[in-house]
């Protein structure tokens, strides 16, 4: 199934205007209550017992522990389809399912199991709820089919890698509102109580007026790369079978790890869009060709209207002390979120229930309870926000130019290969900070 599906670039009329791209990005994309009752569809199962059919696409880690997460939810749910580039990826991770503790609600058999490019459509047509865990690049894609398909979507963190999909995937939010659909993000710390419980101190006004957050991810990396290309059939495969070091599929590393810091400074600042940023990146440890075109390290600053400043650095880089660190600044006291805890005149350290309920499974028991009440969780316009602000400091760092969120929402740089099969696939050169041009 190697047929190209439609491209960012081929969504034109998808695009939304400057005017619209503003009103979603601050929360004010209301659809009028007429439109609403035309367009909507009715949740599925909503306040029945029926079975909840669901699909995955993107049979990695990830997707799989999202599927265990789901099924766990709700006794009344059902994995009934898979799909990813790669067979041998639905049989590994299939046969990690079926010998978990949610077996008995998996049901996969060999004509429900999709292999190649347009293997999504094939899960998304047949169920009620899809978990979209794929290379992050076919976000906006899959998202977008699951909306015109009237099922309710789990998608995890970026929602984009360029603006062109950024552009698609908030679009798709806004069909998906219309339609009363559940859209719930892969940011999952935003689910964790002990830090929902120090964010509340802070909008609280517990630490004072904030005055600027500081984000750090430093860390050895993710996984090796996993195949040589001598044991690829093709360039496509191999740069998909290490999607992590390519831009086009990964978004780089700022945007597909690090982001979790940069999400917390949006949380921080009430999911506001900064002025601009600015940055410095490059490839200091990693230089070898096996680690594709990504940089290995980050430093950005961002500016805000009210004079708030996020300083966000992230590195990949072996045999150096790791650190995964949020900081909220305030003018009466410091937040530590990771640390759950506040010093200054109302100093506090959370004190709740320990250990603290699974930040991955409180999703999707939140997702599935919204589902069957009849009342949708839609989070996709602060996910949005969150991939927008990490593509402007990989753009800022890659180019050296100060980048504003207009610049990525209206760039025409799409990061798509020429066509999607398994064939040649040129590698784009590592960015150069003032060599490399913005588009």
């Amino acid at each position: 199934m190697t047929n190209k599906p439609d491209t960012p670039r081929a969504q034109a009329a998808d695009t939304p205007t400057a005017d619209s791209r503003r009103q979603f990005l601050r929360g004010a994309t209301a659809v009028a209550t007429g439109a609403l009752a035309a367009t909507s569809v009715p949740l599925v199962h909503a306040g029945g017992s029926s079975t909840i059919k669901v699909g995955l696409v993107g049979c990695g880690g990830r997707g799989t522990g999202a599927a265990e997460q789901a099924l766990t939810a709700d006794p009344t749910v059902k994995l009934v389809a898979m799909a990813d580039a790669f067979p041998d990826r639905i049989e590994e991770h299939l046969s990690s399912l079926k010998a978990s503790a949610v077996a008995g609600q998996v049901d996969v058999p060999n004509d429900r199991r999709y292999a190649g490019f347009d293997a999504y459509k094939h899960v998304i047509d047949q169920v009620d709820v899809v978990l979209l865990a794929t290379p992050p690049h076919f976000r906006p894609l899959h998202f977008s089919y699951a909306v015109e398909k009237g099922v309710h979507a789990f998608v995890e963190k970026p929602m984009a890698v360029d603006g062109p999909g950024l552009r698609k995937f908030m679009k798709a939010c806004q069909d998906a509102k219309a339609r009363n659909l559940s859209v719930v993000n892969g940011f999952c710390w935003r689910y964790f109580e002990p830090r929902r419980e120090t964010m509340k101190r802070v909008f609280d006004g517990k630490i004072g007026a904030i005055k600027a957050i500081e984000t750090t991810y430093n860390s050895p990396g993710v996984w090796e790369p996993r195949k040589n290309r001598e044991q690829c059939s093709s360039d496509m495969e191999y740069q998909m079978r290490n999607w992590y070091y390519y831009c086009w599929l990964s978004g780089d590393h700022i945007v597909e790890q690090a982001i979790h810091g940069i999400d917390t400074m949006a949380w921080a600042t009430g999911d506001k869009q900064p002025l601009r940023c600015w940055g410095v990146g490059g490839r200091q440890s990693r230089t070898d060709a096996k680690y594709g075109n990504i940089y290995d390290h980050f430093s950005v600053v961002y500016e805000y209207a009210d004079g708030v400043r996020g300083y966000h650095h992230c590195r990949h880089w072996m045999n150096t002390p790791s650190q995964v660190k949020d900081y909220i600044l305030g003018s009466e006291g410091i937040a530590d979120v990771f640390g759950n805890s506040m010093t200054g005149p109302n100093k506090w350290r959370y004190r709740g229930a320990k250990p603290a309920r699974d930040m991955y499974q409180t999703e999707h028991d939140e997702m599935f309870a919204a589902i069957k009440a009849g009342k949708p969780i839609h989070n996709g316009e602060q996910a949005a926000l969150s991939t927008l602000l990490a593509i402007m400091g990989r753009t800022a760092a890659y180019t050296g130019k100060v980048v504003t969120p207009e610049m990525i929402l209206n760039s025409k740089e799409d990061l798509s290969p020429p066509k999607y099969e398994f064939g040649a696939l040129a590698t784009a050169p590592v960015p150069i900070p003032g060599v490399t041009p913005f588009a």
